[in-house]
């Protein structure tokens, strides 16, 4: 009997282990929620919400359970902005407008939206924003007079405020950051990374002190440099990007990091993936699984971005994930449920 119990014991183990060993995502199934003449670069999941905010001042919400959509359009006066960025905090939903009048908006009463920092200038084009908790958030965009331009909140977004050059890394000519899927910062506790076209900014002390570490990523020129990047603890993250110009290629485009952001080497350099303009780790995968999409398709990895398989040409922007199989993404004229099988 003794025997017995034992055997039972361990064929439960390995039974156990045997199902939490996922098999690896061989294909992909997409199916359209949301249809319009949009173009979509910024998607955020709270629950079972879906909220999204687009160009020609549209954003929305859609439940994810109901299908059901709520819509609007903000105005500026005589202009209709363009948004690429969002973000949230339990009580409040946030956006930011690319181009100049930077236009940053939060819920205020009664569902509609306060107007809570505006920037005009040559050069003023914000590309992400995220929050660390309830009470601080940031936003960040590209260089103006060789600053980095990059908002804090510490109030939960009722004010904000813009950082001097002398609170951060002295700026590289022609640096910049893509505003293509609202990835190209990510916080993990106090820790926040910044993806410029040149380099990796990175803060400790959420954004009071900042540094700047070098990746082999190509940046030479304009439309070169990384486009998204995604840490899956303090220590592992991955950068992606490449060249829209030329979105064939598949060398210098897509590093990883076991430092924190301190070295980066390259991975599968020369093989696909090709250009991709957003990168995220799959929940529940320990870090080992990654899915990087863009205009160009849906890529996968089931081993730290050593080797990837192409899942679906078909076009996308950006990408977040509801669960370890579900995400969804958002492009040219629509938003997508992905279930990866």
């Amino acid at each position: 009997m003794h025997k017995l119990c034992i055997l039972l014991v361990l064929a439960l183990f390995v039974s156990c282990s045997e199902e939490n060993q996922r098999a690896p995502f061989t294909s992909v199934e997409i199916e359209n929620i949301y249809e319009d003449s949009l173009s979509i670069r910024a998607i955020d999941i709270v629950g079972h919400t879906l909220r999204y905010a687009a160009n020609k001042g549209t954003y929305g919400n859609i439940d994810l359970r109901s299908g059901k959509i709520m819509e609007g359009v903000e105005k500026y006066h005589t202009s209709i902005p363009e948004f690429r960025a969002i973000a949230h905090t339990a009580t409040d939903f946030f956006m930011i407008s690319v181009g100049s009048p930077a236009l940053l908006y939060k819920t205020g009463e009664g569902g509609k939206l306060d107007m809570v920092y505006m920037e005009e200038g040559d050069g003023v084009f914000y590309d992400a924003m995220t929050f660390w908790n309830d009470k601080e958030g940031i936003a960040v965009g590209d260089t103006v007079n060789g600053c980095f331009s990059i908002l804090i909140t510490r109030d939960g977004g009722l004010t904000w405020k813009k950082l001097t050059c002398d609170q951060l890394p002295q700026g590289i000519e022609g640096e910049g950051a893509f505003a293509a899927s609202n990835s190209n910062i990510k916080t993990v506790g106090d820790n926040t990374w910044i993806a410029t076209t040149k380099r990796i900014l990175f803060s400790s002390d959420k954004g009071v002190t900042w540094e700047a570490f070098e990746t082999p990523i190509l940046k030479e020129e304009e439309a070169q440099g990384i486009y998204s990047i995604d840490f899956w603890n303090e220590h592992l993250g991955i950068a992606f990007g490449g060249d829209y110009t030329n979105p064939d290629g598949n060398t210098a485009n897509k590093a990883m990091t076991s430092d924190g952001g301190k070295t980066w080497q390259l991975i599968a350099d020369g093989q696909n993936p090709n250009y991709k303009s957003c990168v995220q780790f799959v929940p529940n995968s320990d870090g080992k699984e990654i899915v990087a999409l863009g205009f160009t398709g849906i890529s996968y990895s089931s081993d730290i971005g050593k080797t990837w398989s192409s899942l679906s040409d078909e076009s996308f922007y950006t990408i977040r994930f509801l669960n370890d199989s579900i995400a969804y993404a958002a492009g040219r004229n629509r938003i997508s449920k992905l279930t990866f099988k």
